[in-house]
C-alpha cells in the first residue's frame, strides 16, 4: 500500500509513520513543511524508509506533483497548525495552513483520484484527522458523538473545524472517498514541549515553575499517541466513506491531577529534595478556554473494533519515562527552539 502522509514528521504524524513503516510494511512517503514543531529526528528509527517530500500544503502546484509522482493509494492528512496558545497570537497561520492548505490537498487529490481507472479509484481513500475541539465545550455530565454539533472556541478549533467541512463538502459534492477522525488530546514519546504534559515534565524535571492554568479544572479526555496511530491506520483503511469517527482513550483527568500525577511520577523515578507538587502555580486561565471534553469512541469500537490498549497511568508514565531516557531528542529543542515561556499572552493576528 502507497500511503502519503502530511505533517509526518509532527508529533502524531511521525507515530503514525512509524507504525505504517514499522507495523504495516507500507510504502510511505512524508510531506512536511518543517516548522517549528516538525523533527525528522522523531522518524530516526524508520530513516531511509521513507520518502520525504519538504513542501508546504498551501502549494496546490507541489501537492499535484507529489501526487502524481507518488501515485498513492492512501492519503492521510494531518498537517496543521496544532497548539491553541500559538492561535491566539498567530491566528493567519492557523486559517492559512489548515484552512488553505487543506483545500489546495483536497483539490489536489480529487484531481489525481478522478484521472485514475476505475479499479484504482474504488481502491482510494482519504483520511483527514481533526479534533475534539471543533466541538466546542462541555459542561460536567456528557460526551462528544459524532453527531455533536460544531461549536468551536479558539482560532484553531474554528479553523480546523472549517477543514472538516471542507472534507466533508469534497466528498458530497465530488464523491471524494473522504473519512474523518476526530481525536481527543494526545500524549507519549516525541511531543513537541509546548504541550501540557512534555511542558510539565521538562519543567519539573529542571525545577522550574508548573503553570496551571486558571483553577486547573479543566477536564481532557488523554489519548496515547501509539493507541491513535493504531486508530488511524484502522479508520482509513475500514472507516466507511463519508463517516465520521470520534477517538478517545476513555481517560478524563482535570489538568491538575494530570500535572499532580507527572509531578508523583518523577518523585518516584528520580526523587527531588522537595515533593515536585510544591513547583505547581496557577496562572492566568486561557482566553476561550474550554471546560470540559470528552469523547465517545462507541462507533470506533464497535464499528471496527479497536480499543485503546494504555490507561493514563500506563501511558504516562512510558511517556516520563522516555522524556528521561532521550535527552539527545528534546534537549535541543528545549535550548534552540523553545524554552518554555508562556504563548498566547497578547492578539497579533
Amino acid at each position: 500500500m502507497k500511503i502519503i502522509v502530511t505533517g509526518g514528521a509532527g508529533f502524531i504524524g511521525s507515530a503514525l509513520v512509524r507504525h505504517l513503516i514499522g507495523e504495516i510494511g507500507a510504502d510511505v512517503a512524508v510531506v512536511d513543511k518543517l516548522t517549528y514543531a516538525a523533527n525528522l529526528a522523531s522518524l530516526a528509527e524508520v530513516e531511509g524508509r521513507y520518502r520525504l517530500h519538504q513542501n508546504d500544503i498551501c502549494d496546490l502546484e507541489a501537492m499535484r506533483s507529489i501526487f502524481a509522482l507518488e501515485k498513492p493509494d492512501l492519503v492521510m492528512h494531518l498537517a496543521a497548525e496544532s497548539h491553541v496558545d500559538r492561535s491566539i497570537t498567530g491566528s493567519r497561520a492557523f486559517v492559512e495552513t489548515n484552512v488553505m492548505g487543506s483545500w489546495a490537498l483536497l483539490e489536489a487529490a480529487r484531481e489525481y483520484w478522478s484521472s485514475q481507472p476505475e479499479t484504482q479509484r474504488s481502491n482510494f481513500r482519504f483520511l483527514h484527522v481533526s479534533t475534539d475541539e471543533v466541538y466546542g465545550s462541555l459542561g460536567a455530565e456528557g460526551l462528544f458523538h459524532e453527531t455533536t454539533a460544531y461549536d468551536p472556541s479558539s482560532p484553531y478549533s474554528a479553523s480546523k473545524a472549517a477543514s472538516d467541512h471542507l472534507a466533508q463538502a469534497w466528498q458530497r459534492t465530488y464523491g471524494l472517498p473522504v473519512v474523518i477522525s476526530n481525536c481527543s488530546n494526545n500524549y507519549g514519546p516525541y511531543h513537541f514541549p509546548e504541550k501540557l504534559i512534555p511542558l510539565v515534565i521538562l519543567n519539573a524535571l529542571e525545577g522550574k515553575a508548573l503553570p496551571v492554568y486558571g483553577d486547573g479544572s479543566n477536564v481532557r479526555d488523554w489519548l496515547y499517541v501509539e493507541d491513535h496511530a493504531r486508530a488511524l491506520f484502522r479508520i482509513a483503511t475500514h472507516g466507511r466513506i463519508g463517516e465520521k469517527y470520534n477517538v478517545g482513550g476513555r481517560n478524563e483527568r482535570t489538568n491538575l491531577q494530570v500535572v499532580e500525577r507527572i509531578c508523583d511520577t518523577l518523585d518516584a523515578l528520580v526523587p527531588a529534595e522537595t515533593p515536585r507538587r510544591e513547583l505547581i502555580r496557577f496562572v492566568a486561565d486561557r482566553p476561550g478556554h474550554d471546560a470540559r471534553y470528552a469523547i465517545d469512541a462507541g462507533k470506533l469500537e464497535a464499528e471496527l473494533g479497536w480499543r485503546a490498549q494504555e490507561t493514563f497511568e500506563t501511558g504516562l508514565r512510558k511517556t516520563v519515562e522516555w522524556y528521561l531516557a532521550r535527552r539527545d531528542w528534546w534537549e535541543p529543542i528545549r535550548h534552540g527552539v523553545y524554552g518554555g515561556e508562556r504563548l498566547g499572552l497578547g492578539a497579533k493576528g
